[in-house]
């Protein structure tokens, strides 16, 4: 028998851990199922909708956070654009367009392979790493969708930084 033959024992399912980090920080959520579970996080930008799913033939715990701004038609070029330019910028993670929806979305995946249980910081690293990803690049997409920017300039605008207080 291979490694890779080898069948493991979970312990516990993982989105046990992600309800119980929810609930610490006092956080909306609803288990849809028992290999999912909703979170609603507010950020300063948006109302991120968080979704963690299990994944039990990959090992993998999928993590997705979309926010409510829906891409006409006509933006989607350009969307594409920022987006290919945000995501050579991310180590982990990257964002995606779901045309048929007209939504953004930031995913990534932490493998769990062989049985492996995840830490709570783990999995508030997954969350804090998405939502921050999120909240940097919000309006990079608004400027894009809603003021006809170009994603080169949506980017420059959405990343920078003023020094100082007025």
């Amino acid at each position: 028998m291979s490694l890779h033959e080898a069948e493991f024992e979970r312990q516990i399912n993982p989105l046990d851990m992600v309800e119980q980090v929810a609930s610490l920080n006092d956080w909306a959520f609803s288990r849809d199922g028992e290999d999912e579970i909703s979170i609603a996080v507010t950020g300063m930008w948006a109302i991120y909708h968080v979704s963690f799913c299990w994944m039990e033939d990959f090992e993998a715990l999928h993590f997705s956070c979309a926010f409510d701004l829906k891409m006409p038609d006509e933006r989607n070029g350009e969307a594409t654009k920022l987006l290919s330019l945000i995501n050579e910028q991310l180590l982990i993670g990257h964002f995606d367009i779901w045309l048929k929806e007209g939504s953004v979305m930031y995913r990534q995946a932490l493998l769990l392979n062989g049985g492996a249980e995840p830490t709570g910081k783990q999995l508030e690293c997954q969350l804090s790493s998405g939502l921050e990803a999120c909240e940097r690049y919000y309006q990079a997409f608004q400027l894009v969708v809603w003021a006809g920017y170009s994603a080169k300039e949506a980017l420059e605008s959405a990343l920078f930084e003023t020094q100082g207080n007025a």
